[in-house]
């Protein structure tokens, strides 16, 4: 293997000797970089706010792994949902795979927490700090007198409260905003657990953006290899032109008043300031990497570079391999369309389950190990239990279970006017179901049940009643 072909044996943040190569990127700046700045923004307020909106009551987002409660957009989800939840999460896996397919690994870049928090939050902090890409190398170098201990430990501590607050909003979203503050205002003796926990995850937080940082992207995330498999030379991703950075003679440096085109020299003037820029540390000149998150730093720094030698930008430009092998235009490929119709359907089954999903789930079952029971007059009572799940903010009263299916009676162990289910919680009881003999065909018959709060009809549901072998 040649010499240009190393960067291929291992990942650019590790050195021949297998260490921890540490990166320095330089500061980026440009058109794209403003662009990104504006969009990290805005998703970054979103993230910090959301789980304080409230729509109709719910939390706007919130994913309570541990009881199985999650909030998509103000939708409540418990775990009679948790199919809908699936589909959900199919239905966003295939939206990244289609988007990645066609643009690459631009999420990564554009939208990926990881890459806002890292790019965004704590390195502008750290070039605020440390200064820019020199600064920080000599920095690293120098010895610990009291500039660099003073520098040390202002960077850390700012680390670490921003790792503090942004577990907190973490937290917010696994247990709820409500809880939240309500264990603000008790105080932290009141919940050590709690606080434990918080610890760990800014401890976790920290850990990731103050040392271990690309190397999330590089080494822990699947979605980098994963990209591997789905990209093709249609994909449209951050690329080196290499037919005009390389033309006849290769790239090299550049010298004023020459005419590269009569000396037959590439575009691509050897400047490394696509290298110095990158977050991940790899020269994007060896082609599509594993460490690539098309984050566009190195076209902002190129064309910056182009303008500066009056050469035309877009050496480093969006782009598939076959726009620059062949000029070919982006096109809507059978892969694409396949994966277009499978998000399609996902969708259309996402909706229907939505529209059909009720407010609140009825279970009805028989009492395990009880038969039947003969009363007079030809009476066949079953003892059932229910359980009904109210996934809306609002109380439910008076609720009355009817027969819909056959005539009887429904006779609850509670009163009537005992009976309700409070707002995103449940209500257990047990009741008694009285049917005349005359009115079965079969041993064990299929009952629709409705459940009514005061003359409202909110849930039907069904369950099996049994009876006699013979009714004669």
């Amino acid at each position: 293997m040649g010499e240009k072909e190393k960067f291929r044996d291992s990942i650019a943040t590790v050195d021949d000797e297998g260490k921890r190569a540490w990166v320095f990127p330089k500061k980026p700046s440009g058109r794209f970089y403003e662009y990104r700045k504006y969009v990290s923004y805005v998703l970054l307020v979103i993230l910090f706010v959301s789980p304080f909106i409230k729509v109709n009551g719910n939390q706007f987002l919130m994913f309570n792994i541990l009881e199985r409660r999650f909030n998509i957009f103000g939708f409540p989800f418990w775990p009679q949902d948790f199919h809908i939840f699936v589909i959900m999460m199919v239905l966003g896996v295939v939206f990244i795979i289609l988007f990645t397919v066609a643009f690459g690994r631009i999420f990564c870049g554009w939208l990926c927490p990881q890459t806002i928090f890292m790019e965004m939050v704590f390195r502008r902090i750290e070039y605020w700090i440390d200064g820019d890409r020199g600064k920080q190398m000599r920095l690293d170098r120098q010895k610990w007198d009291a500039e660099k201990i003073r520098k040390r430990a202002l960077k850390w501590f700012i680390f670490f409260i921003i790792s503090f607050l942004i577990a907190n909003v973490f937290l917010a979203y696994l247990i709820g905003s409500d809880r939240l503050i309500q264990y603000i205002v008790d105080g932290p003796t009141a919940h050590l657990s709690t606080l434990t926990s918080l610890l760990i995850f800014t401890a976790v937080f920290y850990f990731v953006f103050a040392w271990f940082r690309e190397q999330v992207c590089t080494l822990a995330c699947p979605y980098g290899r994963l990209q591997g498999v789905l990209l093709d030379n249609k994909s449209i991703v951050v690329a080196y032109d290499h037919k005009r950075g390389e033309k006849e003679k290769g790239r090299a440096k550049f010298k004023k008043n020459e005419d590269r085109v009569v000396s037959g020299k590439g575009d691509c003037i050897d400047c490394f300031q696509c290298v110095q820029v990158c977050p991940t540390g790899i020269d994007i000149r060896n082609g599509t990497q594993l460490e690539c998150i098309n984050c566009t730093a190195c076209i902002d720094a190129c064309d910056s570079m182009m303008e500066a030698v009056d050469l035309p930008k877009g050496l480093i430009r969006y782009a598939s391999e076959e726009n620059i092998e062949k000029k070919a235009k982006f096109k809507f490929t059978p892969r694409l369309k396949g994966y277009s119709v499978i998000l399609g359907i996902l969708t259309a089954v996402l909706v229907g389950m939505l529209f059909v999903r009720s407010e609140v789930e009825a279970k009805i079952l028989r009492l395990p190990g009880q038969l039947y029971e003969r009363k007079e007059n030809n009476i066949i009572s079953n003892v059932f239990t229910y359980k009904l799940v109210n996934k809306t903010t609002a109380d439910f009263h008076d609720i009355e279970f009817k027969l819909l299916s056959h005539e009887g009676k429904v006779i609850p162990v509670k009163k009537q006017s005992e009976i309700m289910v409070p707002g995103q919680d449940f209500s257990e009881g047990t009741f008694f179901i009285q049917i005349n003999a005359a009115a079965l065909d079969d041993e064990k018959q299929k009952l629709e049940i409705g459940v009514y709060s005061g003359d409202k009809l909110i849930e039907t549901t069904k369950t099996m009643f049994m009876g006699p072998r013979s009714f004669n």
